[in-house]
């Protein structure tokens, strides 16, 4: 019996290794967050940081020669690592959905719509044709597509970007999953599409309950959809926290480099240039150690090359650097030697 008082989804130190020619390509580094019934968890970093590759991770979805690693990966109280993968099957679909980054290439290009819709529900709610046809129609009502009967019998490339996103959160919610996973689910459509994607997605999930996960590069994106924020570089979460905290407070180097580089984002003084963060994202192949981002950080040192502890900023608030572990060592010391 899944224990409610428990988080939805617990993830400790979950590595992903994946062989290279070149060696072992460490994608994800000892990622650690839990995710509660109806909360939405915003991943954010760069190309290439390894929120897809932790996504697909929790799912699952990784070809056999990915190693996968870690300490805790629980979902309602089952261990997704050591779950054969005719159950892993089971639940993903079902209790565990994902939305794709790019709809044009996760739709079956040779399926109608109805098709692709309909079979999920049917393997998984063991229903009729007509009862997954009707909850098919119900969900592409419910997500704005009109004629939603005419729209069945239709193939993915005769939809736009907007309506094929659409056609993929339908698909994602047929069985009512308690954990949805969006794979930047607003890349390449425009703001005013991006905006009803993301209102679209917000209201369903308050109907529902579902807990979110909610991957993206758009810091504008993630902080109006996000409860609390994981900051990742290099396969590895950097800094995370309630999205107030990062959003407001943001600590580690790398998190206050991607706000100066945005307009209007409190860092950057009206008409002055757009910050930037030198230098290039390190090689993930072979022995990796410590900070991945000490080659560019104006604060790194030779500590930076060990294991870095995650400090607390403030109340759930951490950060992955040795500069504010310092001083948060140093901090007792300091009233001490103030104190009367």
């Amino acid at each position: 019996m899944t224990n409610r008082t428990e988080p939805l989804l617990t993830v400790e130190d979950l590595s992903v290794s994946i062989p290279v020619p070149a060696g072992i390509l460490s994608a994800v580094r000892s990622v650690s967050f839990t995710l509660d019934r109806g909360e939405t968890l915003g991943i954010v970093g760069e190309s290439g940081c390894g929120k897809s590759m932790m996504s697909m991770a929790i799912m699952g979805l990784l070809p056999r020669h990915v190693t996968v690693r870690a300490e805790t990966l629980r979902f309602e109280g089952m261990d997704l690592l050591g779950l054969p993968e005719r159950r892993l099957a089971d639940l993903r679909g079902d209790r565990m959905a994902m939305i794709f980054q790019e709809p044009m290439t996760a739709l079956n290009p040779l399926l109608t719509i109805g098709e692709q819709l309909m079979e999920t529900f049917r393997r998984h709610r063991a229903a009729g044709r007509r009862e997954a046809r009707e909850k098919a129609l119900h969900l592409l009502d419910r997500v704005g597509i009109a004629s939603a009967e005419r729209r069945l019998g239709q193939y993915p490339h005769q939809l736009s970007g907007g309506l094929r996103q659409r056609v993929m959160i339908a698909m994602a919610l047929m069985c009512d999953p308690d954990l949805i996973i969006a794979d930047e689910p607003t890349t390449a459509l425009d703001v005013t599409i991006q905006a009803q994607i993301l209102a679209l997605l917000a209201e369903l999930q308050r109907e529902s309950g579902a807990a979110m996960i909610f991957v993206s590069h758009d810091l504008g994106v993630i902080s109006r959809v996000a409860d609390k924020v994981s900051v990742m570089y290099a396969g590895s979460e950097v800094e995370g926290g309630s999205t107030a905290q990062v959003f407001g407070t943001p600590a580690h180097p790398y998190t206050q480099g991607l706000f100066r580089c945005l307009p209007n984002s409190g860092l950057v003084a009206r008409g002055a240039p757009l910050g930037s963060i030198p230098g290039v994202v390190p090689s993930l192949i072979g022995d990796v150690s410590g900070c991945m981002f000490r080659p560019r950080c104006p604060l790194a040192r030779d500590a930076c090359l060990e294991a870095v502890p995650a400090a607390a900023v403030a109340d759930g608030h951490r950060a992955r650097c040795v500069a504010l572990a310092d001083a948060a060592a140093a901090a007792p010391l300091v009233q001490e030697a103030s104190a009367p």
